[in-house]
């Protein structure tokens, strides 16, 4: 504080001092309430109903430390039942990257907890906040490791090893020269981080990042990205068949498998959203000559190959769907960039041919999963929600189609097949080959860079598939019979069924 002669002195304050402070705040006399970590337990700022000052609370965060159930322990002091309104959460970062990983770890962990609504969520994303950044994870674990693993080759070199350990004091050499087995926990390494220069750490943080983004991206191309229960949005969900698979002798609790239809809009970009999106993020307007596509092209977070080195990647945005690929890739290819009326007639042609809504079946086996957990598939173990166009709510584990066969066999529903238009869209769209009666395989095959879907020693009863809508092509010398790849193809697989027997 100051005193009347304008100098600087330290005033005591005693026990009820804070208790004055906030008494005030929450009576509307003061606006402004300053709370450090021992504040933000057992006390209540929030826009409490019986409280005077009932204005909606701007709750900044200041040094919020990587500690996201710290941070959410003050922030749950203004957020709290019978409030008039919820507050606004605005954490204050710098210009230091670690210090925005930090604060994107507390939004991840405020948005799974519901502590923020549907505008909080809003105004945290612009950028900054993703559901994805969680230093708390495996994800952050294996990145750590190969970070570690990069420094120790000498695959990162703008931080030799020598100099690692030296800033750092982490030790990653064992006693015999080798890579330790015990490496630096990831608590140790972020506030060792957090003393170095700031232009080295941002130099290890940035590889962190890009380690992490790599191995969360590889998690979701595999299907085995965990992120808890989540939520299946549509348009409409219902219930096309429902089926008890499994009784519990104990409890008397049942396993059902539903096999609902669901009905999506389709988000497709208009042109004039697309160009927007190009001027707001960088990007590149594109086309590709040889098939009449138009993309967006943005940059996007790199890869590392074997040595460590950075392989540079660019984000294709397309109607309806992205793609990441390498920088090398995208100039050897026959995606060109253009002018804004040449990209804008393309997309435009693009779009008007998409369909507005899109169906398709989700395979859903729920009630009581324990006792049969093993039974269904391993590498995709994730629980999702969603309401029915009924009203009611289900909660369970989703099968994909190309493991439904399987499962439903081992869950006794040796009759549930999957149907025609499904087993189109796996076989054109997901590379999935079905065994038919009498050996004959269905699967994609590419023919002059075109998907088809072939019948695979079917050529027997070639002039039968014919009549019934097939087509034969001879290719290197060699008669394959195809099912044609239109709005046709799954009335023509089912009357090859009906041939096949």
């Amino acid at each position: 504080m100051k005193d009347e002669a304008g100098r600087l002195f330290v005033d005591s304050r005693g026990n009820g001092a804070n208790i004055a402070e906030t008494t005030a705040f929450m009576s509307g006399e003061k606006q402004i309430l300053i709370f450090s970590d021992a504040g933000g337990t057992g006390r209540s700022y929030h826009a409490d109903l019986n409280a005077v000052n009932r204005r909606r609370r701007s709750h900044y965060l200041l040094e919020a430390g990587w500690r996201a159930d710290n941070a959410i322990q003050g922030l749950g002091r203004s957020h709290r039942t019978n409030q008039a309104s919820a507050p606004v959460f605005r954490p204050v970062t710098t210009n230091v990257r670690g210090e925005r990983r930090f604060i994107s770890t507390i939004a991840r962990r405020l948005d799974s907890l519901g502590a923020l609504t549907r505008g909080q969520r809003q105004t945290g994303g612009n950028g900054i906040f993703d559901t994805k950044d969680n230093l708390e994870s495996n994800y952050a674990e294996y990145a750590l490791y190969e970070l570690f693993k990069q420094i120790f080759q000498g695959r990162f070199a703008q931080v030799p090893l020598g100099t690692f350990e030296q800033m750092t004091g982490l030790s990653l050499t064992s006693h015999e020269g080798g890579m330790k087995i015990d490496l630096p926990p990831l608590r140790q390494f972020l506030n060792r981080l957090l003393a170095l220069r700031i232009g080295m750490q941002n130099v290890i943080f940035e590889r962190f990042e890009l380690l992490l983004s790599q191995q969360i991206e590889t998690a979701r191309a595999a299907g085995v990205f965990e992120v808890g229960v989540e939520t299946l949005r549509a348009e409409r969900f219902s219930v096309e068949s429902i089926e008890p698979v499994y009784t519990h002798s104990g409890t008397g609790s049942v396993t059902n498998y539903l096999k609902i239809e669901r009905t999506q809009k389709n988000n497709i970009q208009t042109a004039a959203e697309a160009v927007e999106f190009a001027t707001h993020h960088q990007g590149r307007l594109m086309t590709n000559s040889k098939y009449g596509y138009g993309a967006v092209s943005i940059p996007t977070h790199s890869l590392f190959d074997a040595d460590g080195g950075v392989i540079p990647r660019v984000l294709l945005v397309r109607p309806q769907k992205q793609t990441r690929i390498p920088l090398d890739k995208l100039d050897d290819s026959t995606w060109k960039q253009v002018s804004t009326d040449e990209f804008v007639a393309v997309w435009s042609k693009e779009v008007d041919q998409l369909p507005k809504f899109t169906t398709d079946h989700i395979h859903l086996v729920t009630g009581i999963l324990l006792p049969i957990w093993k039974v269904l598939p391993q590498q995709n173990s994730r629980v999702f929600r969603l309401q029915l166009s009924s009203g009611d709510k289900v909660l369970g584990r989703v099968v994909n189609a190309e493991n439904i066969r399987a499962v439903a066999e081992q869950l006794g529903l040796r009759n549930k097949l999957l149907s025609p238009e499904e087993l189109v869209s796996l076989v054109l769209n997901e590379r999935y080959s079905e065994q038919l009666p009498g050996g004959v395989t269905m699967r994609c095959s590419l023919v002059a860079s075109e998907k088809r879907i072939e019948l695979v020693n079917a050529l027997s009863l070639a002039d039968r598939l014919v009549a019934v809508g097939c087509f034969t092509e001879i290719i290197q010398w060699k008669k394959r019979v195809f099912i044609p790849t239109n709005d046709k193809a799954p009335s023509i697989f089912a009357a090859v069924i009906e041939i096949l027997g």
